[in-house]
C-alpha cells in the first residue's frame, strides 16, 4: 500500500508544488525579518549617500568588470578582518543598488581601500599596476585619464536614486549643483573617488 511519502516521490507535480512551497516558505521565514531589522536597512553612523563624482566612479568601475576580480565584502573571520580591517556590516551598503560584494578575488577585497593609499597611487596604478605592485597580474586603465565625464545625465541618475526608496537623501541643490561637480573630471578622476569612499564609515566609528 503506498503510503504518502511514496506519492510525493511518484508524482512529479506533487514533488515540484511541495518543493517551490518549502523554498517559499523559508525564504519568507529567512528574508522578511530583514526588513525590520534596523541593522539591515538604516545607514551606519557616518555612512553618506555617494556624490555626483562618486557615483559617476561607481558606474566606471561596474562598466570596466572591476566587481569580476574584487569583492567588496570582508567575512567576520579572523583571516580576513587582520588583512583587510572590520567586517562588512549590512547597514554600509544601503546606498547600494545593486551592491557590489561579488564573491571573486582575483585581486584583493576592495571594501576598505578608501583612504589606505593616496589618490596618487591610484592614478599611477590604474595607468600600471605593475609599477606599485610588480607581481599584480591586473590590466592597465590609462583611457580612464583621457576620457572626460558627460554631465548629461547625472541629474536624472540621482533622482532615479531618490524614487529608488528611503534612504538617498540628494536635495534639489545637490541635483541642481551635480553636472558643475563634474566639470572637467575624467573618469578616472571619478573611479579614484568612488575607491577612497569605501569603507570610511566603519573607520570614522572605530
Amino acid at each position: 500500500m503506498a503510503t504518502g511519502h511514496d506519492k510525493v516521490e511518484t508524482s512529479v507535480a506533487l514533488l515540484v508544488i511541495l518543493t517551490v512551497l518549502v523554498i517559499a516558505v523559508g525564504g519568507l521565514v529567512e528574508i522578511v525579518p530583514l526588513f525590520f531589522q534596523k541593522s539591515t536597512t538604516e545607514p551606519v553612523e557616518g555612512l553618506k549617500p555617494y556624490n555626483a563624482l562618486q557615483i559617476e566612479g561607481r558606474d566606471v568601475y561596474v562598466r570596466e568588470g572591476c566587481y569580476l576580480c574584487h569583492s567588496q565584502m570582508i567575512r567576520p573571520f579572523r583571516a580576513e578582518t587582520e588583512r583587510y580591517g572590520h567586517y562588512s556590516v549590512a547597514g554600509e551598503f544601503v546606498y547600494d543598488r545593486p551592491f557590489q560584494w561579488g564573491s571573486k578575488r582575483t585581486g584583493p577585497d576592495l571594501a576598505r581601500v578608501g583612504g589606505r593609499y593616496s589618490d596618487d597611487w591610484h592614478r599611477v596604478h590604474l595607468m600600471n599596476p605593475r609599477d606599485v605592485v610588480p607581481e599584480s597580474i591586473m590590466p592597465g586603465y590609462p583611457w580612464l585619464a583621457k576620457n572626460k565625464l558627460d554631465p548629461g545625465l547625472i541629474q536624472r541618475k540621482m533622482r532615479t536614486f531618490n524614487q529608488l526608496g528611503p534612504g538617498t537623501p540628494y536635495s534639489d541643490e545637490d541635483i541642481k549643483n551635480a553636472p558643475a561637480d563634474l566639470d572637467g573630471k575624467t573618469e578616472m578622476d571619478a573611479l579614484i573617488a568612488y575607491l577612497q569612499g569605501m569603507g570610511t564609515a566603519i573607520k570614522v566609528r572605530r
